[in-house]
């Protein structure tokens, strides 16, 4: 009876086992089917309704698409269809934060963030942007829509991707709503929000102020521009539409701290306020605490290079995104005509119609941002449902919107605006802003009224970049790429050109506000008309050049102009670490000569520390004892260089992020940025050690502060690399996780393994060309990347090369999901194909779309 019993033991326990192994099986072959079911087809027949005639889709080994139509109406629609394919959560991720309606995906706690965006009106002003863009523009974001929308009349639900059957798991579900043209306008805004105006600097000036610190020591934390150290972009004898004798016209507000208007306690606080609620904005829209946004772009003229003709490289700096926030894509008319004048490649946004970053037939051009003062605080005076300007009332402008909450009920918000824009301090960030100045201070205030914080930004005007963007993908020349440059009006940007006659340029674009009094440093009194915007610069002041005397152009996001330019642009700029590097670099490249792409893209890798370059000689002639000393001892031979095998370089980090607390304690809760502007304040200060700044709460002497500083990076390295400083690894420190935007942060472990991925170790830092940036309150984990990096060869269009952080698909587990992060984080990138008999011998797969 006992065998008897083990034998029937044993086969229940073995028929248990295949039950669980039937269902674990059959659970993995649904969860894979799941995941499966939204990847596009991407060969074959496929039908477009509304097409005029086939339209043939070429994609190579990482999925990159090229779409080749006979007219401008069905290549549009036919890229709609294809972003579709490819990023279609992400589309609809991106038009619901933008129009601030995450609340109707994820619930009530996003409402708050809802409510700030509804505030600011993105989706309201990129609807009257539509009415005012050309017929023919429009034409395309319609056709455009189309694509999408007959994509969606196949698709729904799991089917469009995976995150849908997550999100009905999480909330029940989600209706997808057709796509509309305005839903293409409005992502514009948040690049502007992302790459757009001083909010920060602007608000931590006045909480300094408020604190007590006099302008004078304000005035050594945001230094001027060192011009003569770091080559600003274009010279003013040099420009463009700006005559020489002008310069002796400067504007006067050039001078920190001129025209400053004094502001009420209350009103800094309130004006705190609103920037902490800027900060918790979704990081999809730029962490706008972060200062290592920006980017590197470079165009070098034939005189220099190999082949006779221009080559241009660009790596525009954005926060790190899973998937990028760039789709690579090919549009080409099958015949160029006038009624179908595009034959472009390169980068753009799913969601968006065109390229945005590339080349076409005839010019190549690049982005980086300019980052003009194009953003102003406004401190209102409010009595009922008006306000105050010269001591007379006038109307807020009021409108009501509706919040749709997930599994939650509607919430009903009022917004109100005055002539410089919405009532920010209105939001939920801000209740706390009504009656802020209980003993006012600033000129025209009065006790007892009631206040409100108002924003000024350019980018809530309504403008015509959605027209820039076509004009710039059919531009043949310097005059046509003006002309689309001129309409460019948000963000404003530093363009770099180039084309196959051999001509090269540089080109400002945007608005840029003249103001009355002040200089946008500090909030102004909404109530007093004299520091309004007046006008704008004329774009054809704007900083411009054309085929320089040098015979290249660097932008780096250090100062667009000289001192000698007439016009306030800002003073808030990167402090050119980045951008003198690179203008080094080629100098050597040309001195060595010819130039190459392979010396492009060696610059684009580049890892040097300039801003250690000061700030290291004093670390090591600094006593430290024990593993400290040991540490050292690694600065003495380091060559500066953030290699990820470099432990020199993973102790100097250490060191900085643990300095910079220690000599600016008494800023809190204002923080140093670690990036370019720290740099620079720091090494000026270790050349005066009698600076007030060395006196700390716990350690005081800019030497023991040094040491202070190495010593307690040494302690952390050792507990995380340990206790040997000869086998410290930068990479082992500074890794990037790309992160999914919607779900990546769920804190719900199996969730984020879906989508994300990585790590994956990269050279570099903040304010190095190689710009993987990271927030040293945080950790040394990469939280803004050169999202992408393109080299265009004008003399060979085929031989350019180009790669971007992720991949093009954003299905999580598709092949093309993350097939160009690892080679991303080595440096590496792949041909660029560019003409259709390099495009087509690159293919693996070809779509044809009938109608």
């Amino acid at each position: 009876m006992g065998v008897l019993r083990k034998r029937v033991l044993f086969r229940v326990l073995l028929g248990a086992l295949s039950i669980f192994v039937v269902l674990a099986l059959v659970g993995a072959l649904l969860g894979v089917w799941t995941v499966r079911r939204s990847f596009p087809q991407t060969s074959g027949d496929l039908a477009l309704p509304g097409l005029n005639s086939p339209v043939t889709v070429l994609r190579d080994g990482y999925g990159v698409p090229h779409v080749y139509a006979d007219d401008a109406h069905d290549l549009f629609m036919a890229q709609g269809f294809v972003h579709a394919q490819d990023r279609f959560w992400e589309m609809d991720f991106r038009r619901h934060v933008t129009a601030g309606r995450t609340a109707e995906l994820f619930g009530e706690g996003q409402v708050e963030t809802d409510v700030y965006l509804r505030t600011m009106g993105w989706r309201h002003v990129a609807e009257q942007e539509y009415d005012l863009l050309a017929p023919e523009s429009r034409g395309y974001l319609d056709a455009y829509a189309a694509g999408v929308n007959a994509w969606l009349d196949e698709n729904d639900g799991a089917e469009a991707s995976l995150e849908y059957a997550l999100l009905n798991v999480l909330n029940g579900g989600h209706t997808i709503e057709p796509w509309d043209p305005v839903d293409s306008l409005a992502w514009l805004k948040a690049m502007a929000w992302d790459l757009g105006g001083n909010m920060r600097e602007e608000t931590e000036r006045a909480r300094l102020l408020d604190a007590g610190f006099s302008e004078e020591r304000i005035a050594e934390l945001y230094p001027e521009y060192p011009y003569e150290e770091h080559l600003p972009i274009t010279d003013t004898d040099e420009l463009l539409g700006v005559e020489a004798d002008l310069r002796g016209e400067a504007d006067e507000r050039r001078t920190p701290g001129a025209d400053r208007p004094a502001l009420p306690e209350e009103a800094v606080a309130a004006v705190d306020d609103v920037y902490a609620r800027a900060l918790a904005l979704p990081e999809m829209l730029g962490p706008r605490s972060s200062p290592d946004l920006g980017s590197n772009s470079w165009v070098v003229g034939g005189e220099h290079t190999a082949s006779g003709l221009p080559l241009l490289a660009n790596d525009p700096h954005l926060g790190a995104a899973m998937p990028s926030t760039w789709h690579q894509v090919g549009l080409h008319c099958t015949e160029l005509t006038e009624a179908c004048p595009f034959d472009v490649a390169g980068f753009g946004f799913s969601g968006l119609p065109g390229v945005v970053i590339g080349q076409n037939e005839s010019i190549a051009w690049g982005f980086t941002n300019l980052n003009p003062d194009v953003m102003d605080l406004f401190v209102e005076r409010v009595e009922g449902d008006s306000y105050i300007v010269d001591g007379e009332a006038r109307p807020l402008e009021i409108r009501t919107e509706t919040v749709e909450v997930a599994d939650g009920e509607d919430v009903e918000i009022t917004v109100r605006s005055t002539h410089h824009g919405p009532l920010l301090s209105d939001t939920a960030a801000g209740e706390d802003l009504a009656g802020i100045a209980e003993e006012p201070t600033l000129e025209g205030a009065e006790e007892g009224a009631e206040y409100a914080v108002a924003l000024q930004w350019t980018a809530l005007t309504p403008g015509t970049t959605g027209d820039a963007l076509f004009v710039m993908n059919r531009a043949r020349d310097w005059e046509d790429f003006r002309v689309a440059a001129s309409g460019f009006d948000v963000p404003a940007q530093n363009l770099v050109y180039a084309d196959d006659e051999g001509n090269i340029g540089y080109q400002a674009p945007g608005i840029v506000p003249v103001r009355g009094k002040g200089d946008g440093r500090y909030p102004a009194p909404g109530w007093d008309s004299d520091y309004d915007w007046k006008e704008f610069i004329p774009f054809e002041e704007l900083p411009s050049v054309y085929n320089p005397a040098s015979g290249f152009v660097v932008t780096a996001n250090q100062s667009g102009v000289d001192a000698d330019y007439p016009h306030l642009l800002t003073d808030d700029w990167d402090y050119g670490y980045r951008s003198q590097r690179i203008n080094d670099l080629l100098e050597e490249a040309i001195a060595e000569g010819p130039v190459d792409g392979e010396d492009m893209s060696r610059i684009h890798m580049d890892s040097y520390h300039g801003g250690a370059v000061a700030i290291v000689p004093h670390l090591v002639d600094v006593e430290v004892e024990g593993t400290a000393a040991r540490a050292r001892e690694l600065l003495v031979d380091w060559d500066l260089y953030t290699e990820p095998d470099s432990a020199g370089a993973a102790f100097y980090q250490a060191t900085w992020r643990h300095l910079l607390p220690l000599l600016f304690d008494e800023l809190e809760p204002v923080a140093m940025t670690g990036n370019s502007r720290g740099m620079y304040v720091v090494a000026d200060l270790l050349e005066d050690p009698d600076s007030e700044w060395w006196e700390g709460e716990e350690v005081s002497g800019r030497d023991e502060v040094l040491a202070a500083a190495m010593e307690a990076a040494a302690e952390e390295l050792t507990g995380l690399l340990g206790d040997d400083p000869a086998d410290w690894r930068w990479g082992d420190l500074h890794t990037l996780t790309a992160t999914h935007q919607s779900f990546g942060t769920s804190g719900i472990g199996p969730v984020e393994w879906l989508f994300n991925r990585g790590p994956v170790e990269s050279s570099g830092g903040s304010a190095i060309v190689n710009a993987t940036g990271w927030d040293d309150k945080e950790g040394y984990a990469i939280t803004a990347v050169p999202s992408m990096r393109m080299v265009v060869d004008l003399s060979d269009r085929d031989a350019s090369t180009w790669v971007h952080l992720t991949g093009n698909s954003g299905h999580a587990f598709h092949p093309h999901y993350d097939d160009q992060l690892e080679p991303w984080g080595r440096g590496e990138t792949m041909p660029f194909a560019f003409t259709e008999d390099a495009v087509r011998a690159a293919a693996v797969d070809e779509l044809t779309l009938v109608p």
